[in-house]
C-alpha cells in the first residue's frame, strides 16, 4: 500500500505545492495601481455625493435622528480637548491681583473713578508700575 499522507494534507502545508524562494504563483503580478482603483473610485464618488447632498443630509439627520447626529459630532472631536478660555487661565491669584491693580492704576490715571469698596485704589498703590497684559 502506497503512503498517500501528503495528499491528505491541506494545500498550504504540502511541500510539493509550496513556492520556492523567488518563485511566484502569479509571475506577471498585479497590474500597477490596481489595488487602489476601487478605493479611489469609491472616495471620488463619495466626495461627489457629499458635495451635492452633504449639508442637506446633516440637517435631516440632526432633525430626524438627533442621537445619531450627536454620535457623529462626538466621534470627530479629539479624545482630549484642551480648552483655554482666556489668557488669564495660567496666571496665579497673585499675578491676577497685580494685573488688576495695574489696570485700576491706569484707569485712575485716566480719571476713571472706581466704585467705593473695590479695593482698587489700594491695589493700584501696591502694584506700582506692573504692566498689564497686552
Amino acid at each position: 500500500m502506497a503512503d498517500n499522507t501528503a495528499d491528505k494534507q491541506p494545500a498550504h502545508l504540502r511541500d510539493d505545492l509550496k513556492f520556492q524562494p523567488g518563485q511566484s504563483g502569479n509571475p506577471t503580478g498585479r497590474p500597477k495601481g490596481s489595488r487602489n482603483k476601487l478605493g479611489e473610485a469609491f472616495l471620488a464618488d463619495m466626495l461627489a455625493d457629499w458635495e451635492t447632498n452633504g449639508k442637506a443630509v446633516i440637517e435631516k439627520v440632526r432633525a430626524e435622528k438627533p442621537d445619531q447626529y450627536l454620535k457623529v459630532v462626538a466621534s470627530i472631536l479629539p479624545k482630549e480637548l484642551n480648552v483655554r478660555v482666556n489668557e488669564f487661565d495660567d496666571l496665579t491669584d497673585d499675578q491676577l491681583a497685580r494685573q488688576l491693580a495695574a489696570i485700576a492704576s491706569q484707569l485712575a490715571g485716566a480719571g476713571v473713578a472706581l466704585g467705593a469698596g473695590t479695593g482698587a485704589e489700594e491695589a493700584a498703590q501696591q502694584a506700582g508700575g506692573v504692566s498689564t497684559l497686552q
